[in-house]
């Protein structure tokens, strides 16, 4: 799991790149064996997806009213 504090750190391609890598993990976990599903490595990957577009958006919002 990535920290806000670790998020604001990055750039925005960086953000992206985290975003992209998480979406597919979940991807990935979904279509797995449900023997081998791993509900926890889904919700992570969902937080850190939330996360990243929530900077994301953040971001966007400031440089606009700036």
């Amino acid at each position: 799991m990535t920290k806000m504090e670790d998020i604001k750190k990055k750039s925005d391609s960086e953000l992206a790149t985290a975003i992209n890598t998480a979406r597919k993990t979940i991807q990935d976990e979904r279509f797995k064996d449900n023997f081998s599903k791993k509900p926890a490595v889904i919700q992570n990957a969902k937080r850190d997806v939330a996360r990243g577009l929530t900077e994301l958006s953040a971001r966007r919002r400031n440089n606009v009213t700036k």
